[in-house]
This record gives C-alpha cells, structure tokens and sequence, in this order.
C-alpha cells in the first residue's frame, strides 16, 4: 500500500550501484527512511526528488523498516541553499540537529513546518546566521531543555539588567549576579534577542538585522549552553566554525 507525503530530505547515501537510501522528514510521519531504487541513475525519475534540501511530495512504501520510494514530485529544489557554499554550510548544521533531535517515525508538524520555513528563509537569501539561532533555540524545547527567559531563574524578576548562568539554566538579574560568579554577561539586545527567538513565530519573520558583536554574543551563549545540557556534538557544527573563521578573514 503506497502512502503520500510532504518533506524534506535531510540525509542521503549511496546504497549499491544505482540505488540511494535516503532520510526524508515528513508532516504526517516525522523522520522516515526510504530506499530510492535506480536514483544514482541520470535519467531516473527519482534522481531529483532524491537530492539533499529538497522539498516535495513523495509517494512511499511504509515498513517498520526501510520503507521504497516509488516517485516524487518536487516542490522546490532549494537551488541557492545547494549552490552557495555557505547557506549549503549553515542549511547542514539544521538538518543535522533536527536529524539528532527527533526519532524515526514520530510526527510533528509544528517542527516539520519550523524546518520548512528556516530552509525556505535561508533559500531566499535571509541571514543564515540569524536562523542557525532561531532553529537552536527552537530546538531546545525539543532536546527536553527549558532554558528560563521570561525572568530572573533565581528571583523571579522581570525587570533589571540580565545576565546568562549555565548554572541556572537562564537569565539571572543584576540582584543575583554574586550567585553565581560564572555568570556570562549580556548587551541588551542580546537578552532581548534570545527572549525573541525562543518564543516568537518563525512565519512572522521580518529583516532582522543584528550588529556583529551581538551575534557573537549570541553564538557563545548558545554553544554554551547545548554543550552544556544538549550532549550534541554535531560534525556539520566544524565546518560551520571553519567557514566562519574564514569569513572573518574576508
């Protein structure tokens, strides 16, 4: 029996000659796993519908194993995403984490559309750097980790001069700033940043433009953070850190 549908192929590999195994995330069925008989082929029907970002509709053989892939039908190739060396760079660090996030066959939709709308932001040329946060603070939620934004962990203030602690898992005050001498310090922008990207929704992105040195500060909280409580440790986040030092050399 064939079942239809939506997603986005998030991990592809050769398998055999001809053949492709590849890991499609889906609306209705979350994270599957397909074999795509003969796509390795030039003149497959399966040869398009099977590359990495491409979004579409497929039409699948479900097993409580590797499922078949009869056909697809391609929506959008995401060509600046597999064109451009860095939203190709940045595109990969999402789809890994929601690769290592999520498990097979468990449906989501809200994710699966939060997936969409990051990789159709990026593809239209949206900073990707401001969506690699968005997704990872996104993500938390997912991974069972609940940082506190909306307040002073210790206090409960929600008003004040902010700071991040690991230790604390969130935002303390400047009242409970000697709790914790490891505490990061924050610009406001930066604590208003993180607040934003937690909670607002993705589809009401606009242009947000964040200065460089917020955006440093937003990375180191972050990496802090999932290295803290994530257990993650992505290979796609390497290369990310390569290309950006190269960028900063340009």
């Amino acid at each position: 029996m064939f079942q239809k549908c939506e997603g986005i192929v998030i991990r592809r590999s050769d398998y055999g000659e001809n053949n492709k195994v590849i890991t499609i995330y889906t609306r209705e069925f979350g994270k599957i796993g397909v074999m795509a008989r003969g796509a390795s082929k030039p003149n497959s029907r399966l040869a398009s519908v099977t590359q990495l970002f491409c979004y579409g509709y497929f039409l699948v053989t479900p097993s409580t194993g590797l499922g078949s892939l009869q056909q697809g039908e391609m929506v959008d190739s995401m060509r600046f995403i597999r064109e451009d060396l860095f939203a190709t760079a940045y595109a990969s660090y999402i789809i890994e984490l929601l690769d290592r996030s999520v498990d097979d066959k468990k449906a989501n939709p809200y994710l699966f559309e939060l997936l969409y709308q990051t990789l159709h932001y990026i593809n239209e040329e949206y900073d990707p750097e401001v969506l690699k946060f968005i997704f990872e603070m996104k993500m938390l939620p997912v991974n069972g980790i609940h940082p506190v934004l909306n307040q002073c962990a210790l206090c409960a203030e929600t008003e004040g001069v902010f700071a991040f602690s690991l230790r604390e898992a969130g935002f303390i005050c400047h009242r409970c700033f000697d709790k914790d001498p490891y505490h990061l310090k924050l610009s406001p922008a930066a604590v208003k940043l993180l607040r934003l990207f937690y909670y607002f929704d993705l589809s009401r992105l606009g242009n947000i433009s964040v200065k460089p040195e917020t955006k440093k500060e937003l990375q180191k909280i972050i990496d802090a953070y999932y290295e803290e409580y994530s257990g993650l440790h992505l290979k796609s986040k390497r290369f990310l850190k390569q290309l950006d030092s190269m960028k900063d050399l340009l």
